[in-house]
């Protein structure tokens, strides 16, 4: 072999190195594309994986951020949210409509400057505002789950029902202080009274011959009677007589207290309504009782609508005492001249009135009397607007009902400016004394 045949030699098994050295790297890099490929493929896997989950914890965390908004926004309690300089970030729509402004106007705002726009920045308790309802005002700091302060929480809630309630039991205790002394009173009168009645009466019997001298004894014996009938209304409203509960129709009660009351309204031109729900067709009472409730309240709204207007008597069914259980809602509404506020809280104080010839007793013996049925009385007014005398007492179940039927003065054929009292058959045409 010459050197030419060597050289070649040399350079053929140099290139067969080369090749085959390819050929391991080209296995090599197959292997580790091979081995990249399944790993992309497994990351693949792992990051749907991932975004799945990711997903799912999207949209737990969106179903619970939603969860809370509707249960914040649900809240009857206003609620203000600040950071750590005082301004505020977050506002319910209760707090909305307690603070009387738009949450535009609220979210971004400091909590001074908003109380002051609400106009309760005072520092009575309670608040009123601006759409008259009672409210407190209370802080909680705000801190994160590491305990560090992210701002604070101002709670704004409505005591309009705790107030109503408490100024229902200050009156009930005043009421029944009241009617203890004026029960006292009453019968330590009564004792005297008799005696004057005894020798009025022999006074009479002795002055049969003098007509002028017996004319004197009996005024004393007129006044006599009035001051027992006085207090026989005053021992009425200390220990109403509440015991004899019957069965009665609805509408009847009405119609019989108007009757009585035809005296005062034959005087002025008042359109009178019934409006009874079928479902309070009946009501559980005493009837006697009922009637000298409904006479008062009638009379109380006669004379305030002295010019004129709208009295509607109504009943129907309600939940508002008990949830579940039902109560039932009788009101009397009048377009009069409605009550001056500083007067609506002494309105059932006995010997409280307005009138010169009223003896303010009748609203008395109305809340004594739906005090003994176990009801409660409230009172809505407006002044030049009317009033309202809401009733509320409990209703046992009772399986017969009636139709519903609403009657007018203009319905049964009444005149519009001499509108006379009505039932479901007949007008009344006699004025009957009270």
């Amino acid at each position: 072999m010459n050197a030419h045949q060597a050289l070649v030699t040399t350079d053929s098994d140099l290139l067969h190195q080369a090749f085959q050295s390819f050929d391991d790297a080209a296995v090599t890099l197959q292997q580790s594309y091979q081995t990249l490929t399944t790993r992309l493929e497994q990351l693949d896997v792992e990051l749907a994986d991932r975004n799945e989950a990711l997903g799912k914890n999207l949209r737990v965390n969106e179903e619970l951020r939603e969860h809370l908004t509707a249960i914040v926004e649900s809240l009857s309690t206003g609620l203000l949210v600040m950071d750590t300089e005082g301004i505020i970030t977050r506002c319910n729509q209760a707090g909305e409509q307690l603070l009387g402004l738009p949450r535009e106007q609220i979210v971004g705002c400091s909590l001074v400057a908003c109380l002051k726009d609400a106009q309760l920045d005072g520092d009575a308790y309670p608040l009123t505002t601006r759409q008259g309802a009672a409210v407190s005002l209370s802080q909680r700091a705000l801190h994160t789950s590491e305990g560090r302060h992210a701002g604070r929480v101002l709670l704004i809630q409505d005591v309009t029902a705790v107030r109503e309630l408490e100024d229902r039991l200050q009156r009930r205790n005043r009421l029944a202080a009241m009617g203890e002394m004026v029960g006292r009173i009453a019968h330590e009168i009564r004792n005297p009274l008799g005696s004057i009645e005894l020798f009025a009466s022999m006074l009479r019997r002795d002055l049969h011959g003098l007509p002028s001298l017996r004319g004197y004894a009996e005024h004393i014996s007129s006044s006599v009677h009035m001051m027992n009938r006085l207090l026989t209304n005053l021992l009425l409203y200390t220990k109403p007589d509440c015991s004899h509960g019957e069965w009665h129709e609805t509408e009847v009660l009405m119609v019989d207290a108007l009757t009585l009351a035809a005296h005062a309204v034959a005087q002025t031109k008042i359109d009178i309504r019934l409006d009874v729900n079928p479902h309070a067709s009946r009501m559980w009472c005493d009837a006697g009782q009922m009637k000298q409730v409904l006479l008062n309240v009638i009379l109380n709204s006669i004379h305030a609508m002295s010019g004129g207007g709208t009295l509607t008597l109504s009943a129907t069914l309600t939940e508002e005492q008990t949830p579940g259980r039902a109560a039932f809602r009788l009101s009397v509404s009048d377009t009069g001249v409605g009550i001056p506020a500083a007067q609506r809280s002494r309105i059932f104080d006995p010997f409280f009135t307005t009138r010169d010839e009223g003896t303010g007793l009748g609203l008395a013996i109305v809340h004594a009397i739906v005090e003994g049925h176990r009801g409660r009385i409230d009172v809505e007014s407006v002044e030049g607007r009317g009033t309202t005398f809401t009733m509320v007492f409990p209703h046992p179940c009772e399986e017969s009902r009636t139709g519903r039927r609403t009657l007018t003065a203009r319905d049964c054929g009444g005149e519009a400016d001499n509108p006379i009292m009505i039932d479901a058959h007949h007008f009344i045409e006699e004025e009957t004394s009270a």
